[in-house]
């Protein structure tokens, strides 16, 4: 889960820059928050993301704690490029992982949490 600042530009950059679908979403006025699921596949089959929108928050600290969510891509240098083409930021362009092979690159939703792009290696 993922508390998020602006719920709209979080579903607009999760669905139109990552590629995801808006599963489900659901308004709860009694504690004034709406959760929005958003995944690859449906929820029974495979892992998705819980945006929580508490509406009198703007913003959060990001936690010492916290990573960043990774995603397998086929071509990491081509995620990039629909990201950026699609209003994603890139913080760290596609290329070889520190002490070792893998490619790698890093985007940024609108709330700072870091996503990592990591390119499947052929089977």
């Amino acid at each position: 889960m993922l508390r998020v600042g602006n719920l709209e530009k979080s579903l607009t950059f999760y669905t139109q820059v990552l590629g995801m679908r808006l599963l489900r979403r659901k308004d709860y006025p009694e504690g004034r928050f709406t959760l929005a699921f958003v995944g690859y596949q449906d929820e029974a089959d495979g892992a998705v993301l819980e945006l929580t929108h508490n509406w009198d928050t703007a913003s959060y600290n990001l936690g010492e704690g916290f990573g960043h969510i990774a995603i397998e891509v086929d071509d990491a240098y081509q995620a990039c490029e629909n990201a950026k083409k699609n209003g994603g930021k890139v913080t760290r362009e596609a290329g070889p992982m520190k002490h070792g092979a893998t490619i790698i690159a890093f985007i940024e939703d609108p709330d700072g949490y870091k996503i990592e792009f990591i390119q499947r290696k052929p089977i």
